[in-house]
């Protein structure tokens, strides 16, 4: 089973401050965006073996059918955006062929296309794989190009502060990575990757990233992230309390922070809950790409691989609505997102992504507050009519999206800024 690869490996700060409250405002100015280049004291690994690729026969569906993945690629397949997959690289594969290219290695210096982990792969699989008759495989964004910037990797280590080796990849080049994605020309941004830290710390250390994050959001870039799998990268312990920790890059409000669901749209028992987690998607019992060419073995689970269907359902929006505004993007999917039963929830947010719903709703929408719904307000950004219009779309579909116009219209759109913590 692949999990999230992590961003670094620091030494937790003892008696961190009970409550992580809110980031601090961006105080730097954004990192240069550095050309990819060769990571400083790199130890590259004796050989790669990335998980091997397995029979399709054990796929399981479910996921893609919750999704109504059929229904939404009959309205937008992504085509004409371009996704930029910060991660451990994406090797070349048929069903992503020539819509994948190279954007850059920090670690060798590459192209990006190289991938020693598969962790990379099985993202880009999930955003925008081409379907197959052979199994069920299909990316969230099947029409969409990625870009692959290479920044971390278990398999490759480099000297830490200490003296000692950590895995290859850390905050500093994840920022140089994310302004390097919005000078490269991407229209949504994926990053599965997470840490966990003290907010004290997480604010010295994360300052760049913050910078570069609010690079993105200023470019009109969307930039999505995985809330972070609970006993990785210092994160705690499935039940132990986290009131202490922040995910970085989650905690910023400047993207969408995801976090994980099982098969019943309940949260996954390793996905990190926290103030700033904006939504969720399925993040257990997937099947995706694998290096070698096929599909992956075992089915993939973490917050990495539900990050990547909201920057793939990103995609979707940004081809059905060209004149919506990277905020309007989100807000569309966050308005849309079936809610979890109190409203908001730590571990899935504003509730979990509906794509067909996020195509289609022209609700008039209200104001979504922590309290209850006041009068209406606006009305859903990107409802005017695109193109022609959808194929009519099975009964259950209908059924599904009349239910969720009327929960919608309940809820609100001005939802780019999370709620103040109190």
């Amino acid at each position: 089973m692949l999990l999230a690869a992590l961003l670094l490996v620091p030494v937790p700060a003892a008696d961190p401050p009970p409550d992580p409250g809110d980031p601090p405002p961006v105080t730097v100015a954004a990192p240069a965006g550095r050309p990819p280049g060769p990571a400083p004291g790199l130890r590259s690994p004796r050989s790669c073996t990335p998980p091997a690729s397995g029979p399709p026969a054990s796929t399981d569906p479910a996921p893609a059918r919750r999704l109504q993945l059929a229904a939404a690629h009959r309205i937008a397949t992504g085509a004409g955006t371009l996704i930029a997959v910060i991660d451990t690289g994406v090797a070349p594969h048929p069903r992503l062929g020539d819509r994948l290219r190279g954007g850059g290695d920090y670690l060798t210096g590459g192209d990006g296309l190289d991938d020693c982990d598969g962790h990379g792969t099985a993202v880009a699989g999930l955003l925008a794989a081409s379907p197959s008759a052979d199994d069920e495989v299909v990316g969230i964004a099947p029409g969409a190009e990625v870009l692959s910037i290479r920044q971390s990797s278990p398999s490759y280590t480099v000297p830490a502060a200490d003296g000692r080796q950590r895995p290859a990849g850390d905050v500093a080049t994840l920022a140089e990575a994310v302004v390097l994605a919005v000078r490269s020309g991407a229209d949504v941004v994926n990053v599965s990757e997470a840490v966990c830290l003290p907010p004290d710390r997480a604010a010295v250390e994360g300052a760049e990233l913050h910078a570069a994050l609010r690079y993105a959001e200023d470019a009109g870039v969307v930039v999505v992230a995985a809330a972070g799998n609970a006993g990785v990268g210092l994160c705690a312990e499935p039940g132990a309390d986290a009131g202490a920790q922040v995910s970085l890059p989650g905690w910023y409000d400047e993207l969408v922070a995801v976090g994980a669901t099982g098969p019943d749209d309940a949260a996954a028992p390793f996905t990190v809950g926290g103030r700033w987690v904006d939504l969720a998607a399925p993040g257990t019992g997937m099947r995706s790409l694998a290096v070698d060419g096929g599909v992956t073995a075992d089915p993939v689970a973490g917050t990495s691989f539900a990050a990547p269907l909201v920057a793939g359902l990103a995609a979707l929006v940004r081809e059905r609505f060209p004149e919506l505004t990277a905020a309007q993007v989100v807000d569309r999917i966050l308005a849309t997102a079936r809610r979890p039963a109190g409203g908001r929830d730590a571990a899935l947010g504003l509730g979990v992504i509906d794509p067909v719903a996020a195509l289609t709703a022209e609700p008039a929408v209200l104001e979504v507050t922590d309290g209850p719904a006041q009068a209406p307000t606006a009305t859903l950004a990107g409802t005017d009519p695109v193109g022609d219009p959808p194929a009519p779309l099975p009964p259950v579909d209908l059924a599904v999206l009349g239910g969720l116009l009327a929960v919608a219209a309940a809820t609100a759109v001005g939802l780019r800024r999370r709620p103040a913590h109190g």
